[in-house]
């Protein structure tokens, strides 16, 4: 989720930055933004931004993974300012209710059906097994049993024999176990089938205000991936600055004042 809004805020290395919260500690890809940013300033120096380059390749790592192709507009400027503070409630958590969901998107401008489409990230990834250790709990002996009752019983025994008790902090555990490199539609086909990752996923199957939402996304792909196109061009305008606000950065990882923040 975007804080200030799509201004590659995040990119911005240092104590104290976005990038350092614990929050964004599973993000990855930065030297693809970092190469492709270097290319852009040999050919065309100071005209394309970080923020664009995010955006872009976002959009272009959906398509090339099976998803829709779609145009978004450019012309986004860097944000100089990145602080952790701003991340924790600005983002979602795993554990969150649908209520604190809706909250936070609704925040943004973001709808009811862009939280549940815009969740249909999650059929590409992996997550760590910390981020959903909240639907299990040890028992006197050690082992981990259920206690979210919404999980389906073969999916939680195959996560608990991924991520047991004393899992190292570096395994992972796919979101979506079918098509995990594929953006498709199986995200929903899972919660329906009570597989979802997260609680922050299955509460979308077991809310009534988005149950026939995920069943219709579920049943189909196509539906998805309008979806997805209309909710995702909403996610990278939200806060863009343009014209005098921001800069265009020549590294994104430091603001143009030298400044490593």
């Amino acid at each position: 989720m975007v804080l200030q809004g799509c201004d590659a805020s995040v990119l911005l290395q240092g104590n104290g930055t976005e990038r350092s919260d614990p929050g964004n500690r599973s993000l990855g890809g930065f030297q693809v933004i970092d190469s492709a940013k270097r290319m852009l300033e040999i050919f065309c120096p100071g005209i394309v931004s970080c923020a664009d380059v995010v955006a872009l390749a976002g959009r272009d790592a959906v398509a090339i993974t099976g998803g829709p192709q779609l145009q978004i507009p450019t012309g986004r400027r860097d944000g100089r300012a990145s602080a952790a503070a701003n991340v924790r409630p600005n983002i979602i958590d795993t554990t969150f209710t649908m209520n604190e969901m809706i909250n936070i998107f609704t925040a943004k401008g973001l709808s009811l059906e862009d939280l549940v489409v815009l969740s249909g990230a999650h059929t590409i990834g992996s997550a760590h097994c910390s981020a959903f250790s909240d639907r299990f709990q040890e028992d006197s002996k050690g082992k981990l049993t259920p206690i979210d009752a919404s999980l389906d019983g073969n999916y939680a025994n195959e996560l608990m024999q991924k991520c047991p008790v004393g899992a190292s902090d570096s395994v992972t555990v796919f979101n979506d176990p079918k098509t995990s490199s594929s953006f498709d539609n199986q995200y929903y086909r899972n919660l329906a089938a009570h597989k979802g990752l997260f609680q922050s996923d299955s509460v979308l199957l077991d809310d009534k205000r988005t149950r026939n939402l995920v069943e219709d996304l579920a049943n189909d792909q196509e539906k998805f991936f309008q979806s997805w196109s209309q909710s995702f061009l909403k996610l990278t305008s939200i806060g863009v600055k343009t014209g005098e606000e921001g800069e265009i950065r020549q590294s994104c990882s430091m603001t143009l004042v030298g400044e490593e923040l």
